[in-house]
């Protein structure tokens, strides 16, 4: 399996700072994308401790024994526990949390790992799935019928999580395994892409640019044309022939 990547990240139009980050292994092993919260020193630093954090423990024990599933949901926790330490040095930055979005290619089974909002696609044969499902009110609402798609997409409680990382009631990180083939593309993206396109938008710009470097600066340009109100990034990975 021969895997081609690159990530990218603006602040968007509104924000003078960027409170995402994401990591792009050079190997190709995983990939992450976090989207932190807090005010402008918080967020910065919850989404780099988390990043930095999941990092370090999958390289450091990419070789070991740990099963892949364990391996993902412990380096989660790792950087949870890093966040609340960092919040308890640092009472300023009490509130600050972080989303994460990991993508794990170990042992040919790919993996996904997340907690909050920002997401996971996989574009097939031109058509864009969602792979990861929102910690958000407003994702279980739509989820159970209670609200539409449309009323989704402009709620006041939309960005509402209800799990990410930096809380000390987070007992449990969503994991699942991806169906991957040949010609798949992945992209890791945080709320400020999702926030300003639709699925159909994104769709479209996956389909005609066959680049990643291409499309991911046509993806964060696309999402500033329609606002730009929040930081946006995005982890492109083609999986080819």
């Amino acid at each position: 399996m021969k895997i081609n990547f690159i990530g990218a990240s603006d602040p968007g139009l509104i924000r003078f700072s960027n409170q995402d980050a994401f990591y792009t292994d050079p190997e190709g092993r995983f990939f992450i994308v976090a989207d932190g919260m807090g005010g402008h020193a918080g967020g910065e630093e919850a989404s780099r401790i988390a990043t930095q954090e999941i990092q370090s423990y999958l390289g450091a024990n990419w070789n070991s024994t740990i099963p892949s599933q364990k391996l993902l949901e412990e380096a989660l926790l790792q950087a949870n526990e890093a966040i609340i330490r960092d919040q308890q040095n640092h009472p300023e930055r009490s509130d600050m949390g972080t989303t994460a979005v990991v993508v794990l290619f170990r042992e040919n089974s790919p993996l996904c790992a997340h907690v909050g909002d920002s997401r996971l696609y996989r574009w097939r044969n031109s058509q864009l799935d969602q792979i990861t499902e929102d910690h958000t009110w407003v994702a279980r609402a739509l989820k159970v019928g209670d609200i539409s798609p449309d009323e989704a997409r402009i709620h006041p409680f939309r960005h509402v999580l209800s799990r990410c990382l930096g809380r000390e009631d987070l007992q449990h990180v969503d994991i699942q395994p991806l169906d991957i083939q040949q010609g798949d593309r992945l992209l890791l993206c945080s709320d400020g892409l999702t926030e300003e396109l639709v699925d159909e938008k994104i769709a479209a710009y996956m389909q005609d640019t066959s680049m990643l470097d291409k499309a991911s600066i046509a993806l964060i340009e696309a999402a500033k044309e329609h606002g730009g109100h929040d930081n946006i990034t995005v982890v492109l990975v083609a999986i080819d022939n």
